[in-house]
């Protein structure tokens, strides 16, 4: 047992050596290579928070685990990326064992919160309150029969999404798709419709925080084929009207932040996007899209099956570990009654939306 070591470092002090076996463990386990498990998607969480801290267990000197984490106040940690991160956990080698508390007290955490935890956490999901479903769409690197698939799911989204399509091309101007757009100026528009849409909705706004939009900005200029950003972009009449930006490795797409022009919702641009997207996603060898939990329609008519994903929190004893449970508990706790009852959830989400509206008067 003496061997057996837990170093915790800072993301730039992971080696050339380091990073290459996080990313053969990440493909011993068999796990679908989701980006936000990559070591690429640390390192840069690391360049915009310096909370951000890596903890590399060792067997007789060998690495043979990674947990990436943020630390905050009285030591409440929380997965890499909390917020905007779609997938969440320690990458282990097979068979490796620890026991989290264990693995915390090295970490100097009292707590670490989980949001998005990847199916087939063993070491964790004891410590789940809530599964929640993340629907993907399989692609295997075709378009057809995906799209034949939808066809017999979804016939009248596709035949509508279609229509409406050629009603821009016809209404607006000649329709475009680019699937890897290095547009700055996109970006910038994309941003400020998602920043309105959680405006509008009473939510957070997310691209108001600066490590978001520095981390997106870090991800939208890199180039690891294993973990890199992609801007897709719809333009009609030479003009942005849809947008998504979201993370690639060399086989999955994560669906991240997608956003549209609202004065041209009526062709629902957005829908004509993932579409177009979907196709160059397949062309481009993604096998598999991954929507991110959280419910949406046009998921529903996208998706060909769901993926679980679990939220909640290991936590010690202590000061640290109650002052967790004190403030973050309750707030959890009334979440998840909230999902669990569709008429409170609709009934939350317009009074959320009537109080945006009442705040921009």
């Amino acid at each position: 047992m003496d061997r057996k070591r837990i170093l915790v470092v800072r993301p730039d002090e992971l080696g050339p050596g380091e990073l290459k076996t996080w990313r053969e463990l990440r493909a011993e386990s068999g796990a679908p290579g989701n980006p936000f498990l990559d070591p690429a998607f640390t390192t840069a969480v690391g360049q915009v928070s310096p909370a951000a801290r890596v903890a590399v267990l060792q067997d007789d000197g060998t690495p043979v685990g990674f947990f990436p984490y943020e630390k905050g106040p009285l030591g409440q940690g929380r997965a890499i990326g909390l917020g905007v991160s779609d997938s969440q956990g320690a990458v282990l080698r097979p068979g490796v064992r620890v026991d989290p508390r264990t693995l915390l007290a090295a970490c100097r955490l009292s707590s670490w919160e989980f949001d998005n935890l990847e199916a087939g956490q063993d070491l964790f999901l004891p410590y789940a309150v809530e599964r929640l479903a993340a629907p993907v769409v399989d692609l295997d690197a075709r378009y057809g029969p995906y799209l034949d698939g939808l066809r017999t799911r979804s016939p009248g989204f596709l035949k509508q999404t279609l229509a409406k399509e050629r009603r821009l091309a016809r209404q607006v101007g000649e329709v475009r798709f680019v699937y890897d757009a290095r547009d700055p100026e996109a970006l910038r528009a994309l941003m400020r419709w998602k920043s309105a849409q959680y405006r509008r909705t009473g939510r957070r706004d997310r691209f108001a925080q600066q490590w978001i939009t520095g981390l997106v900005d870090l991800l939208a200029h890199g180039d690891d084929p294993e973990c890199r950003g992609v801007l897709s972009v719809l333009y009609a009449a030479g003009r942005p009207v849809a947008a998504h930006f979201g993370l690639r490795s060399a086989t999955v797409l994560s669906w991240w932040f997608p956003a549209y022009d609202r004065d041209l919702g009526r062709y629902s641009p957005g829908l004509v996007l993932h579409l177009r997207m979907l196709e160059a996603a397949a062309a481009d060898g993604i096998r598999m899209v991954d929507l991110g939990s959280g419910p949406a329609r046009y998921k529903d008519s996208l998706k060909t099956r769901e993926l679980p994903v679990y939220e909640g929190a290991v936590v010690r004893g202590g000061a640290g570990g109650a002052a967790y449970r004190l403030g973050r508990e309750p707030a959890r706790a009334a979440r998840r009654f909230v999902r669990g009852h569709p008429r409170v959830a609709a009934a939350a989400r317009h009074t959320l939306t009537r109080l945006a509206r009442l705040r921009e008067r």
